[in-house]
């Protein structure tokens, strides 16, 4: 087995290192797509598989859990929340909020500091 070595002294999630990473997994993914249901399976996992890959590669000292939900635009809107009890000093959170004219994606990005 290959072993993993962090070169990474930072402290802290960048949460706009990983929005804009995952923003451009979603543009490639669902950029110029229309909403389409039976593509939706494999979306969602592409996007957090791409994202997840994405950030590991940066070689931080986090555990990360990505999720994704696509929606197809309506009339209801799409909400959605989430809470963590976490260090705040070292562990983050963010949220990407991408839409076109047929759908609506969210994609959350947890990130919690592995102490070693």
């Amino acid at each position: 087995m290959e072993e993993y070595h962090r070169h990474c002294d930072e402290v802290g999630f960048n949460a706009e290192e990983a929005h804009n990473i995952v923003k451009e997994c979603v543009d490639g993914v669902l950029g110029g797509e229309d909403y389409d249901h039976n593509n939706i399976n494999q979306w969602t996992a592409s996007i957090v598989e791409q994202s997840l890959t994405h950030l590991v590669k940066l070689g931080k000292a986090y555990k990360y859990i990505v999720t994704c939900a696509v929606v197809q635009k309506s009339a209801y809107g799409f909400h959605t929340a989430s809470s963590c009890f976490w260090d705040t000093t070292s562990d983050g959170t963010c949220t990407v909020r991408w839409e076109n004219r047929t759908m609506n994606c969210i994609v959350n990005v947890f990130a919690i500091a592995i102490v070693l």
